[in-house]
């Protein structure tokens, strides 16, 4: 499973550099023509739909590294047992937030497929696209995890690699 997940990961770090370059590019190509007095049309919505991707890129990449924000000066508070449990609430919780955006990116697909960009030939259904990705990689992750956790819940505890507020003061 690791060797999927290694080549997931580096085919989403692949995306992301392409829509990041993407983005850079459309945007500045409106800028230059803007400034030139000859805008094209289709820059701003260009960008719209790269910085959604972009962003979910992003989503996917944080999910997959553990890197989403958790404040977990609490959580460290609690007991082995305490902090598994805390845990797998957590991860339930992302698998069912997961799940709920996969199903309501359903239907924005649906129900923007047959509308048409303004300025470019493109369905408004593909701006929702990378919501449905991220909503099924998101509940995957955290159903992993759940998993992980469980499997080792007499094991201590994961402990976050940046230090506490106690030992960064000491």
């Amino acid at each position: 499973m690791t060797r999927w997940s290694k080549a997931f990961d580096r085919l989403m770090e692949v995306i992301a550099a392409i829509l990041i370059v993407a983005l850079l590019v459309v945007v500045t190509l409106g800028i230059v023509t803007r400034a030139l007095g000859e805008p094209l049309i289709w820059t701003d919505e260009v960008s719209r739909f790269l910085m959604l991707w972009v962003a979910v890129a992003g989503w996917i990449l944080a999910s997959r590294r553990r890197a989403h924000i958790r404040i977990r000066f609490f959580h460290n508070l609690l007991p082995q047992h305490g902090w598994r449990a805390a845990e797998s609430v957590m991860q339930s919780a992302m698998v069912v937030f997961g799940l709920l955006v996969s199903w309501y990116s359903v239907h924005l697909i649906q129900a923007n497929y047959d509308l048409e960009a303004t300025t470019v030939p493109l369905s408004m259904g593909l701006l929702y696209v990378p919501m449905l990705v991220a909503g099924v990689v998101t509940a995957l992750q955290g159903l992993a995890e759940l998993i992980d956790n469980i499997r080792n819940w007499h094991s201590p505890p994961f402990q976050p690699i940046a230090p506490t507020l106690q030992e960064a003061a000491e």
